[in-house]
């Protein structure tokens, strides 16, 4: 990452930073240390600030160097090649037993006078000898940029040809990486660059990615009998001024054969994912796989981190894990400026790490925050190999920045109007303010895989917690021994070599694989090697070019854990031919020939889906929820999310007496919700109705079909919610309406209450017997007032149509009940009667009862106090008792809790304005608890606490008692969450229940609607789960990751995701509803979403 600082317009940009949390080692670390004195690496990454070049004047000066590790004199022994940005790289030969050498001017490769960034070790000429190819960024001067090709000569020596390869590349160069994206047998390169433009120059502008730019931009170059051909135009890369490369990682991620390409980009442009076309071209396709990405990416990495045989990618940001660095050091995009460049066609960005895992399908969930990897301070590199040999990939990042460039009480410093008037008036000293900057070594994370899509960083029990500024790093085994090594690239502080000790201390075992490629690509760069044992798989390809500016050894090394040997191995080769060898000792180096394989490629057919898509052919007209424009943050700066995108819902029934199922979809403030009637051939058509047409003002949240009165008809009554209504008025009013019998509403108002709430719900039950169906309406919130907790609503049925409001009367205890989001009826206890279950945010599932003429409470299910968003009951183990199924925020989500660390919320008038306050408290790695909102809300919100915290660090690091005194804490309405994830809560009798976690894949994003039913035909009740929520704010990021889960049930009622590929339901972005409707020709689907258009799914 660079930074954004330029004199001439004093404009900032503001990233993330932050400090590692240590594990203290219960023995000797893993990785041992290796002092220069030792090893005879003594490289150090000198970077010294001049008045010619600095920070002010060159955003990349702190970005630090590359290395690259791979055998350059063929003597078995891997050997490390080091960049320096102001001074000469280096070249260590590995002697052995820990001895290097350096022999880098002998060798001729110190480099020119130029800023060298990037590292790369290649066969560029097909002699089977490595060579080395360095990015450079140019001098002093802006001269001097063209990128290095040093042709390895057999005899220790290397001559610089990049000219006569055509490979001297004069651009802002940051990495290249050389493998054969067009099968045709030898060695393209790409090459990753940054932008020549200040970042003060831009504005988000759209199809700026479109306009090509002779010095700037990615390029792709085609190998052409030895010489490279510039051919990034034909072949579909972008090469415009708003490319910030930073990270390439090159990989097979659709499982097709082909590599495709992932460039992380700095800055404001998304990252560019690649898929390869197979006809020499590619096709950039970021925005319609992926959900959203890093904002500041810089290093990147491929690997399969969960061994279900699809690769991953891994990329780094500066988001701080940390309270303190998180609060000094970062600045976020507010809501408004966000969505301006989603407007002008850029991606979903924000500031944090993201681990995209793979779906196998074209898809990628985007998992960091519940991986636990999402936080890493100002990050550079992004290794994903296997530390310990256990058989699974972990995460290694190098981060650090010589200066805290994002302080933010440094930038209100340099910002102010001295400083200003001192620049224009030419009296600018560099020195002075670069010693202003605080200056924060880091230390290095460690992720060990838990294998179970979480990790746990493990930086200090594996010996790898020296704080530095840390940038390139690089992987090998050094020793020869089965595990890897780790060399990192530090400035201004002696390089690391850690020596692995996994072989001697963990007695684990491996299987070290040798390519022995036909020429021209001598090492097999693109072959996919697949390894089978004790029913697992593992991955890995030949790729070298990994993480920030750096290689690693392209010799592929297999942790096996305790396996003595793996049961077969298949290597495809990038020219389609697959070589299968059986029955392997562990332990052991095993080389294989590209002239073995004969076999061709065999690749899976695509599954044959469950269900397939039949809106367009069941709809005579496309049915689109369109929400209206509200932005919930300009009125309550601190709320953790929006409640204004929380419809529209569905309603099912036969409305005009015709034996076939309608339904009824809601809409939102300034839209008609629709009536879609079911037609003799099984589509839908939609039918005006004038008394929907006349509701322009509701946000219909919560709908159902009933006869409310009597007549033997379905009549309608429809909820309205939202945030936006401040005021009590027509549009906070639950609406009835009566049918005619033929599918014709008009709205009741004659014996219907009035009443105005922020609704959320509408559940049906004749609560008293009396054979008229009532009415339960949940209350969502007090409209601009999160936190204060609004009463919900029973209305009696009278006859007729008529109702009355009986809560105060018959359900006391629904009077600031809490925030409710849903609600069933349901015979909860076997006695023939219904009881009212209710969900809803900062509140346990609570049952209420019908008896003694009162609606009471008469259990709260313990410990289960969470966000919940929707509620489903019924059997699902088929034991004869209604189960019920809550979903929840999930566990992919910066604000955490659980019963040991709750995240609370205190509501209360703090500053004594006339208007309450929430403040969220959650706990942060470290065990403490601290607000969640940043310096600038919390500031905007109460300006009365800039007295006390008048800089960013003496608001950062401190709990909310802090702010506050004890009195006015006592007196503020306290909410609590405990439970984060969507359950199962088993119906156990007796009133007990056993609240067990959904499958993982449910945990991916919040769950707004579920459905029990048989999917597949085999007679169980299965669970289809539907999700994403996007109203919240740039630091927390939107919800996307759910593509829509498939819960089969299988024995002993566990239950197996079943992905989108083999069901067929592919229910992308925000899923309010989830229906089943019969018709003539079967059982079809329905699906809502917020701001999108219905779908309509059924089986084949």
């Amino acid at each position: 990452m660079k930074f954004r600082i330029y004199i001439s317009l004093l404009v900032i940009t503001i990233v993330l930073s932050s400090c590692v949390h240590k594990e203290k080692a219960a023995g000797p670390p893993l990785f041992e240390k290796l002092p220069g004195s030792q090893t005879g690496i003594s490289f150090n990454n000198e970077v010294v600030d001049s008045k010619k070049l600095n920070i002010f004047n060159f955003r990349n000066f702190y970005n630090g160097g590359g290395v690259a590790i791979g055998d350059v004199n063929n003597d078995g022994k891997p050997d490390i090649y080091f960049t320096s940005n102001e001074g000469k790289n280096r070249l260590y030969i590995n002697r052995g037993n820990w001895k290097f050498e350096d022999v880098s001017e002998k060798a001729g490769v110190t480099g020119i006078n130029s800023w060298h960034t990037g590292v790369v070790m290649a066969d560029i000429n097909a002699d089977g000898w490595l060579d080395i190819y360095v990015s450079n960024s140019g001098n002093q001067d802006g001269t001097k940029s063209a990128n290095e090709l040093y042709i390895n000569q057999h005899d220790g020596t290397f001559k610089e040809m990049a000219h006569a390869y055509g490979l001297d590349d004069t651009g802002i160069g940051t990495q290249a990486s050389f493998f054969d994206y067009d099968h045709d047998g030898d060695l393209d390169c790409f090459i990753l660059t940054n932008s020549f433009r200040p970042i003060s120059s831009f504005s988000y502008t759209k199809g700026m990615r479109d306009i090509r730019s002779k010095n700037n931009g990615q390029r792709l170059y085609r190998n052409d009998s030895g010489h490279f051909v510039d051919v990034s135009a034909e072949a579909g890369i972008y090469g415009s001024e708003i490319g910030f490369g930073l990270g390439v990682t090159v990989g097979d991620l659709n499982n097709d054969g082909w590599p495709d390409i992932y460039v992380s980009n700095d800055f404001f442009e998304h990252d560019y994912l690649y898929i390869n076309q197979h006809d020499g071209t590619f096709k950039e396709q970021a925005k319609s796989a992926i959900g959203h990405v890093s904002l500041a990416s810089m290093g990147s990495d491929m690997a399969d981190i969960n061994n279900d045989g699809y690769l991953d990618v891994f990329t780094t940001d500066m988001l701080p894990e940390r309270d303190y660095r998180l609060k000094t050091t970062t600045k976020f995009d507010n809501y408004d400026v966000f969505n301006a460049k989603l407007q002008n066609d850029f991606h979903h960005q924000y500031e944090k790490n993201c681990l995209q895992l793979n779906n196998g399908d074209g898809t990628f969930s985007e998992i960091a925050d519940m991986a636990g990897v999402e936080a890493t301070d100002w990050s550079w590199g992004a290794l994903t190999f296997d530390f310990n040999n256990d058989g699974w990939k972990d995460i290694f990042v190098s981060n650090g920045i010589s200066k805290d460039l994002t302080d933010q009480d440094f930038l209100y410093y340099f910002g102010d109007d001295s400083t200003k008037m001192s620049v224009m008036q030419g009296g600018f000293d560099y020195k002075h303010f670069i010693n202003k900057m605080p200056v924060t070594p880091i230390a290095n994370y460690a992720f060990i895989n838990q294998r179970d899509l979480s990790f746990k960083n493990k930086s200090e029990e594996l010996g790898l917690a020296t704080p530095s500024f840390s940038n390139g790093a690089a992987y090998g085994d050094l020793d020869g021994d089965g595990d890897l090594d780790l060399v990192v690239n530090n400035e201004n502080m002696e390089a690391f070599v850690y020596r692995n000790m996994s072989s001697e201390r963990k007695h684990t075992h491996f299987l070290k694989v040798k390519l022995n490629g036909s020429k021209p690509n001598t090492f097999g760069v693109g072959a996919r090697i697949t390894v089978y044992g004790n029913g697992q798989q593992q991955v890995l390809e030949q790729m070298p070019v990994r993480g920030f500016q750096s290689s690693v050894e392209p010799v592929l090394n297999f942790g096996l854990g305790n396996l003595n040997h793996v049961d077969s191995l298949i290597v495809l080769w990038p020219n389609m031919k697959q070589q299968t060898i059986a029955n392997i000792k562990a332990n052991q180096t095993v080389t294989l020939h590209q002239t073995n394989a004969l076999q061709n490629a065999k690749f899976a057919p695509a599954p044959k889906p469950i269900f397939t898509n039949v809106t367009a052919s069941v709809l005579a007209e496309k049915i689109t929820h369109r929400e209206n424009a509200y932005t919930d943050f300009d009125n309550e700066r601190l709320i953790p999310k929006m409640l204004s995108t929380e419809g529209p819902k569905l309603a099912v029934a036969d409305v005009n007496g015709d034996g076939l199922e309608d339904f009824f979809m809601g809409a939102a403030a300034g839209d008609t919700a629709k009536l879609l009637i079911q037609q003799a051939n099984g589509t839908f058509k939609r039918v005006k109705q004038f008394a929907f047409e006349q509701e322009h003002t509701n946000d219909d949240v919560g709908a159902a079909f009933f006869d409310a009165d009597g007549d033997g008809d379905q009549d309608l009554v429809v909820a309205s919610g939202g945030n936006e209504m401040h005021e009590e008025g027509s549009y906070q009013m639950p609406r009835l309406y009566l049918n005619d019998g033929k599918g014709n509403f008009t709205r009741a108002f004659n014996g219907w209450p009035v009443m105005n709430l922020n609704a959320s719900c509408v559940s049906i039950n004749d609560y008293n017997g009396d054979g008229r169906p009532d009415i339960f309406i949940g209350a969502r919130s007090v409209a601009g007032d999160y936190g204060i907790s609004p009463s919900s609503i029973l209305l009696k049925n009278e006859g007729g149509g008529r109702f009355t409001n009986v809560t105060q009367t018959i359900a006391p205890e629904l009077m600031h009940f809490g925030m409710v989001t849903d609600a069933k009826w349901a015979d909860i206890d076997g006695d023939g009667k219904q009881e009212l279950v209710v969900v809803g945010d900062w509140m346990p599932v609570t049952i209420f009862k019908y008896r003694d003429n009162e609606l009471k409470k008469i259990q709260e299910l313990s410990g289960s106090e969470g966000w919940w968003n929707s509620l489903t009951i019924a059997d699902v183990n088929n034991d004869g008792k209604s189960d019920l199924i809550a979903g929840n925020n999930g566990l992919n989500s910066k604000i955490r809790a659980d019963e040991q660390h709750p995240t609370k919320l205190y509501v209360s008038d703090f500053d004594k304005n006339g208007r309450d306050e929430c403040i969220l408290v959650t706990y942060k790695s470290d065990g403490k608890a601290y607000p969640y909102n940043l310096y600038a809300d919390m500031m905007a919100e109460m300006p009365i606490l800039k007295k006390k915290f008048l800089h960013y660090k003496q608001y950062a690091g401190v709990g909310i008692e802090s702010l506050f005194d004890k009195d006015q804490l006592e007196k503020a309405e306290v909410h609590t969450v405990k439970q984060t994830q969507s359950c199962v809560f088993y119906n156990k009798g007796n009133g007990e229940f056993s609240m067990k976690a959904l499958p993982q894949r449910a945990q991916f994003s919040p769950v707004y609607a579920a459905l029990i039913t048989d999917l597949n035909g085999d007679g169980l009740n299965d669970i289809l789960l539907g999700g994403n929520f996007y109203g919240l704010k740039p630091e927390v990021g939107r919800y996307d990751a759910s593509y829509g889960v498939t819960l089969l049930r299988g024995k002993n009622n566990q239950f197996m995701y079943a992905e989108p590929a083999k069901t067929g339901l592919y229910l992308t972005g925000e899923i309010r509803d989830l229906k089943q409707i019969q018709t003539k020709k079967g059982t079809y689907l329905l699906v809502s979403k917020n701001n999108e258009p219905l779908q309509i799914f059924c089986k084949r």
